[in-house]
């Protein structure tokens, strides 16, 4: 059908790359979680099964995606960070948002049930993506300073807001007019003086977001010596395979004589043959990728110590 008289519509496919050498941030968002957590009855002001489902959602993403070197979340958002090098989808912006954003909305359904055993889903939860692009290291840093200040200002404003309201007997529009010009420190007494809070003793999940971190997993080495993993044994299907490739590759060697030079003996094509290659060549590349795993951290990721103990986020 590529060649049918239809197929001019794809001149109108306009293309959408990305700045190359640019740092990629790819965001999504819950929307109308507002209305969702409210029929879903989440716990107020965090619910912490809500907040595990969208870490292990993340999880997930950045395990079918390399590229992606970290990750914060907070409430209902996540935002990403691509290394700097990366070629995913040839940079393609439309593709990476939507595949990203479809990729983690599924997973979070898919898990739901692990996390609300006894809530079912009363109707799908849907989030947005976009991405935005930085040119240098110190903008990166800074977003995820702003994205984690935010954490702690909404923070704050809810667990003193619902304090109010579920231990100070306020209505929602009275708590809101008791906070409404109030500072970060005004808050804390509130929680300190009415309702014996001290907000720096709460989980940090809450203070802090969650913070996704991919680690290269170094060998252990005991007296000296580096251990290596031992090579893998090859299933059956692979070890066929491969030998059938090999023997492609020999045939395919093979020259006969017919009086002026050599030429190819011609050879029927084997069903397959151009498949086996294709999974041996990415199969290689695969191996050449150092092993990482990646950690949930509940971490300041705004003062230097951070970046300074994982420098190597930002190298490429």
């Amino acid at each position: 059908m590529a060649n049918s008289k239809y197929a001019y519509v794809r001149n109108f496919e306009l293309p959408d790359p990305l700045l190359p050498g640019t740092f990629m941030l790819f965001r999504l968002d819950g929307h109308s979680f507002h209305r969702f957590s409210d029929t879903h009855e989440f716990t107020k002001p965090n619910d912490v099964r809500a907040l595990q489902l969208m870490d292990h959602a993340a999880k997930d993403v950045m395990e079918e995606y390399p590229d992606i070197v970290l990750a914060f979340g907070e409430s209902d958002e996540y935002s990403f960070l691509l290394r700097k090098s990366t070629a995913l989808y040839n940079r393609r912006g439309s593709k990476i948002v939507s595949t990203l954003t479809s990729l983690f909305t599924s997973c979070y359904v898919f898990h739901w049930p692990k996390y609300f055993p006894d809530r079912p889903l009363l109707y799908p939860p849907s989030f947005d993506g976009r991405i935005v692009l930085y040119p240098t290291e110190k903008h990166i840093r800074d977003y995820f300073a702003w994205r984690q200040a935010d954490t702690h200002i909404n923070n704050l404003y809810n667990t003193t807001f619902w304090a109010l309201v579920q231990q100070g007997g306020q209505t929602t529009t009275e708590a809101h007019a008791t906070l409404k010009g109030t500072f970060s420190k005004e808050k804390h007494e509130i929680l300190y003086a009415r309702f014996g809070v001290n907000y720096n003793q709460l989980d940090a999940r809450y203070r802090k977001g969650s913070v996704l971190l991919r680690e290269e997993i170094v060998p252990k080495e005991e007296d000296g010596v580096q251990e290596h993993a031992a090579p893998a044994t090859p299933a059956p299907e692979e070890a066929a395979e491969g030998k059938a490739a090999e023997e492609d590759a020999v045939a395919a060697d093979r020259t006969v004589a017919d009086g002026t030079e050599n030429e190819p003996v011609p050879l029927p094509e084997k069903a397959g043959s151009t498949r086996r290659a294709n999974k041996a060549s990415a199969a290689k590349k695969k191996a050449k990728q150092p092993q990482t795993r990646i950690d949930l951290l509940h971490c300041d990721i705004i003062k230097d110590e951070f970046w300074d103990t994982h420098a190597g986020i930002l190298a490429e």
